[in-house]
């Protein structure tokens, strides 16, 4: 970059690259409508490039998807579809052939990707892999089952920086004549890195057309720059942190575009090398690295892990973890930068996530215990030196980058529909029923509904390489270009699936209830309570059962029945994840988390015993429901959350809101640390923090237009609060109005 450009300028030209952003953001609103995920940094297609196609959902529900016109896959499949990795490949590589170049000629990194890959697949699974065995059980628990699901793993960007994509298609065309056998898989690959470097070259060609016409010498200047950038990592590795950031880009949003992969893991960790050279050098200044890292984090929502031990347990924490740190903070945008703290780790950086957290209001950082993860991880059988290159790359979850396959955050067990088939079984099969029976027709039907997924993950391991393979990822891992096989397929050293708990405090809670008020107190029996989960509670004496029910002292309140579930329920889960691997041998690990499923999984459940109301959301992941008490006692929810860990290398975050005035107090900041720390001394994992004005979050739930850059930690992820539909902004609503 031009050592002419002054501090004052970096800081105009990110401030305009951010309100461009936000436009894009604007024009995706109101033409795609909303969108309840990561806010994926997609930008719409020039309008005589774009093609908008108008359908109905999987929900139900019509959604709007924006293709590249003129662009049409070829099938491979008499159902008009693509499968496999050969035709999944060429058609990538084709749509990228395709794809409109973008840049912008503030930014200091070229290219932008403008629609999903996955809007051109008209079916999810192979139809001749049938598992079709396993759809009643699937359908009576409500099982998120993983089948078919993609990435959700984390790749190795240290592999692409050091050897390029010339580096990357030579070893691909030398371990072709080693594994003959595995052509199919190795065109595939071909394709996705021709496709992409046709994608660069054009982006280079168009930055240098604009070059040309562009009257600002320095922003002439700058686009040269791009252009020659691009033009050397079409085929050679980056030298430069400015080219190392470029070249993360331009895998992180192919990756996205073709799968939806968000995963970076440690981006100060992996760019500490050209950081360092780049500086001694006098090449790069911080103000000019701040810079270069706010275009990668604008152009895609990454999940990246600052700080956290290295093999031997040191801290990696340095300079440049501040700088990534500063960049998110001056961007204001929605991100998922998770600071790393435990008992080796940066304190200095810790607080300053803080202070970040409370100037921003943005839910950014996010607090992970990494330490304690390695530790937990370690007990699946993993040395503990390869334990700790565990880096966060996900909502709640972590992986091994580049030599683990995981699925995390892809298969969900609804604890409340397998509670809710446990207690109709036991009533019709006990004539007198009890609490206990009711605790082993539960155990009964989670085993099957962990059998049932067990099976589901093999069907998923067999097939997933012949039906939407990982080419992107594959192409940054250890193992899968040397043996020829997919990430999914056996291509990488370490499989360890990743299953959550969904609806904890919604049975804890009811299991509490029963305790109290039917076991202890015997104010109403059982068939009482069958009937008003039949009526929803619109029986004559429903609504002042449904109040008892609600009253106990609930999970979170400290020291109470419902507590003490939870810790039960909890540890039930992950005995039965964790008893045996599925029936092919592969490890699953246990963790909780609904993501943003709380809604669809509460919209298909009857009332519940906790006094919840049909079609109501399930509790959100490890929380409490909100309200659990009336204080709403941070420290109660950190204790209560710190003893449901499932232990095993994945998270069970904790989710919060805090008032803005808590920054203004005295030892605010202090007081936060604190709560972090002490959470992760109990054996916390992870915590979410919105910092959130309870009149401006109302305010903008009735009017969202009005408020089109309030970002919001929804729960994993942050979001642009106004891109969120009424029912997603409506679960915020609930969690402040509780606080």
């Amino acid at each position: 970059m031009s050592q002419t450009l002054t501090d004052e300028c970096l800081l105009e030209r990110l401030e305009a690259l951010r309100a461009e952003k936000l436009a894009q953001t604007c024009a995706k609103q109101e033409l795609i409508g909303a969108m309840d995920h990561d806010d994926w940094a997609l930008i719409l297609p020039p309008e005589a490039s774009r093609k908008v196609v108008k359908a109905m959902g999987p929900s139900g529900l019509p959604i709007t998807d924006v293709l590249v016109d003129g662009f049409e896959p070829a099938p491979n499949h008499p159902n008009g579809a693509f499968y496999g990795a050969r035709a999944c490949g060429e058609n990538f590589g084709a749509l990228m052939r395709q794809h409109p170049p973008y840049v912008d000629p503030r930014s200091s990194l070229a290219g932008g990707y403008m629609v999903n890959f996955g809007s051109y697949r008209k079916s999810g699974w192979k139809p001749e892999n049938d598992y079709s065995h396993l759809h009643e059980r699937q359908k009576r628990y409500q099982l998120i089952t993983g089948i078919g699901a993609g990435q959700h793993f984390c790749q190795d960007l240290t592999i692409g920086l050091e050897q390029g994509w010339g580096g990357i298609l030579a070893r691909i065309t030398h371990y072709r004549r080693v594994n003959p056998s595995s052509a199919e898989f190795y065109d595939g690959l071909e394709a996705v890195v021709i496709g992409l470097q046709d994608w660069i070259t054009r982006t280079a060609e168009h930055a240098e057309a604009l070059a040309v016409s562009e009257p600002d010498e320095l922003l002439a200047q700058n686009l040269r720059e791009m252009a020659g950038i691009n033009r050397k990592l079409v085929s050679e590795p980056p030298s430069t942190f400015r080219e190392a950031c470029q070249w993360i880009l331009w895998f992180q949003i192919t990756a996205r575009m073709y799968n939806g992969s968000g995963s970076l893991g440690r981006l100060d960790y992996i760019l500490q090398p050209f950081y360092d050279r780049d500086v001694i050098a006098g090449h790069l200044n911080d103000e000019q690295a701040i810079f270069h890292l706010a275009c990668l984090l604008l152009r895609d929502t990454s999940y990246i892990q600052l700080g956290g031990p290295d093999e031997t347990g040191r801290d990696v924490s340095s300079p440049l973890s501040y700088l990534v740190l500063e960049a998110a903070h001056r961007l204001r945008i929605p991100a998922n930068v998770a600071v790393a703290v435990g008992e080796h780790g940066d304190d200095g950086l810790l607080r300053r996530g803080i202070e970040v957290l409370f100037s921003d209001r943005t839910g950014i950082p996010k607090f992970v215990n990494v330490e304690r993860i390695a530790e937990d991880f370690a007990r699946n059988g993993i040395p503990i030196e390869i334990a700790r290159q565990r880096a966060y790359a996900g909502c709640h979850w972590f992986a091994l980058p580049g030599r683990e396959y995981t699925i995390n955050d892809c298969v969900k067990i609804n604890l409340a529909a397998v509670f809710d088939v446990a207690l109709r079984d036991m009533l019709a099969r006990e004539p007198n029923p009890s609490l206990d029976a009711l605790w082993a027709a539960y155990r009964d039907h989670l085993e099957c509904a962990v059998a049932t997924i067990a099976e589901g993950l093999d069907m998923h391991m067999a097939h997933q390489h012949e039906t939407f393979p990982e080419l992107v990822i594959d192409l940054l891992c250890h193992g899968t270009i040397e043996r020829g096989l997919d990430a999914s397929y056996g291509g990488v050293e370490y499989v360890n699936l990743g299953v959550d708990a969904a609806a904890l405090a919604t049975v804890a809670d009811s299991f509490a209830a029963i305790d109290q008020r039917i076991e202890r107190e015997g104010r109403i029996t059982w068939q009482q309570l069958l009937a008003d989960l039949d009526s929803d509670w619109g029986l004559p004496e429903g609504e002042r059962h449904r109040l008892m029910m609600r009253s106990i002292p609930r999970y979170g309140t400290g020291g109470s029945l419902a507590d003490d579930w939870a810790v039960r329920v909890s540890q039930l889960f992950s005995e039965l994840i964790k008893a045996k691997p599925t029936p092919q041998g592969f490890n699953m690990i246990p963790g909780i988390f609904s993501w943003a499923n709380t809604i669809p999984m509460g919209a298909a459940l009857g009332a519940t015993p906790n006094g919840r109301h049909k079609g109501a959301p399930i509790s959100h992941g490890a929380n409490p429901d909100p309200g659990f008490r009336q204080d709403g006692a941070p420290s109660a929810m950190a204790t209560a959350i710190a003893a449901v860990q499932p232990a095993w290398g994945n998270s069970a975050p904790m989710q919060i809101e805090l008032d803005p005035a808590l920054a203004r107090d005295e030892g605010g900041v202090e007081r936060v640390a604190e709560l972090i720390a002490t959470h992760m001394r109990l054996g916390g994992t992870q915590v979410n923090i919105n910092i959130m004005d309870k009149e401006e979050v109302l305010q903008a739930h009735m009017a969202p237009e009005k408020y089109p850059d309030l970002v919001v930690r929804v729960t994993g992820f942050s979001a642009y609060f106004a891109s969120l539909s009424p029912k997603f902004r409506q679960l915020v609503v609930d969690r402040i109005i509780a606080e």
